[in-house]
């Protein structure tokens, strides 16, 4: 399953290293992460705006737009020695099943609305320990 997907992830990841890489593009290697951030914000509003007109070519290629930019972010974070590909990976995985405990756990839910309420929980109960 997603075995097409992982080369392509793959794929991916190797062209932002070599766009930032020694002969890659000038505009590229120039990125960092400050530079990057609005861009951030500018691809969600264009996704936004593609999903609200229904245009589906839109928003895929929005969607693929975001990716390219936090691909970008992370590869800029790597090279600093921040931290890797692995390290948001895990981190987002963990979240995910952390905040998910009636998807991964024993906790029971009925309705969307309490699978929220869930997720805010999960969330507020992570911020109080790590503040």
């Amino acid at each position: 399953m997603y075995e097409e997907e992982k080369e392509l992830f793959a794929e991916m990841m190797d062209i932002i290293a070599k766009l930032r890489g020694p002969d890659g593009c000038l505009w590229d290697k120039k990125q960092t992460l400050e530079s990057l951030a609005p861009n951030i914000l500018e691809e969600a509003k264009e996704i936004s705006e593609a999903v609200k007109s229904k245009n589906k070519d839109n928003l895929r290629e929005e969607l693929g737009d975001l990716l390219m930019v936090v691909f970008m972010e992370i590869e800029v974070a790597q090279e600093k020695g921040l931290f890797t590909y692995s390290d948001v990976l895990t981190g987002a995985i963990n979240k995910f099943i952390r905040r998910h405990p009636h998807v991964f756990g024993d906790v029971k839910v009925s309705t969307p609305e309490e699978a929220l309420a869930v997720w805010k929980k999960m969330k507020k109960e992570e911020k109080e320990i790590n503040s």
